[in-house]
């Protein structure tokens, strides 16, 4: 049902039927975008820690859409936690699936074409042409909404963005995640560009409004 769905809305397809032969598949070739969440012997969470971990940017950085029928606050933000870009709950609309496809799809779009624009803050720059991420010179992989927040977030050092802005940058206007999923894709991306995630430095919370990337070329 999902291969159809998808074909008619113009993708190319490749269907694999359990965990363990969609790690291998991944690794062989990686897609644009992962679907489904309920696999034989590894399910998708498992699948998601294990990619995010790999060392290899191309399979670490692949698009994850998450499809459950696990509907709890908790169960979502466990597979965001687990590195997963969205999350949609069974039953859903077909319309809405493919929404969800072409917003996922259109942003690792835009940062393919973003040309070879480098942000710099402190020691951390992103590099938009490569898909990279580094920290002091040490590679930090993120997943594709992870790198939209923090290029978001670095191209203006210093000041405050809501939520609500950072979902629309993240999914665009037709985005359908609720503003709690920006705290836990928060809360991974201090994993990965902070000494202690617990006392950031960079990434810094403003409470009652939102996130900024600290600016370091101002003297505290």
């Amino acid at each position: 049902m999902l291969r159809s769905y998808l074909e008619l809305d113009g993708h190319n397809v490749l269907v694999v039927h359990d965990g363990r032969s969609t790690i291998a598949q991944a690794r062989r070739q990686p897609p644009d975008l992962l679907l489904d969440v309920m696999l034989p012997d590894v399910d998708g969470l498992e699948v998601c820690r294990i990619l995010r971990a790999e060392t290899t940017a191309a399979v670490a950085e692949v698009a994850v859409l998450m499809l459950t029928a696990r509907s709890t606050e908790e169960d979502l933000l466990l597979g965001l936690d687990r590195g997963a870009d969205d999350y949609l709950i069974k039953p859903y609309s077909p319309r809405e699936l493919m929404a969800r496809v072409r917003s996922l799809l259109r942003r690792a779009l835009r940062e393919s074409d973003a040309g070879s624009q480098v942000l710099v803050v402190g020691d951390l720059t992103i590099d938009s042409r490569r898909h990279e991420v580094t920290v002091g010179g040490q590679l930090a992989a993120c997943t594709p909404v992870e790198f939209t927040l923090l290029s978001t977030l670095a191209a203006h050092p210093g000041q405050v963005f809501t939520r609500g802005q950072l979902v629309e940058h993240a999914y665009g206007v037709d985005g359908f995640v609720t503003e709690r999923t920006i705290d836990v894709h928060v809360k991974n991306l201090r994993r990965k560009i902070e000494t202690d995630p617990r006392a950031p430095v960079r990434l810094l919370t403003v409470y009652g409004v939102g996130y900024k990337l600290a600016d370091t070329s101002r003297p505290r």
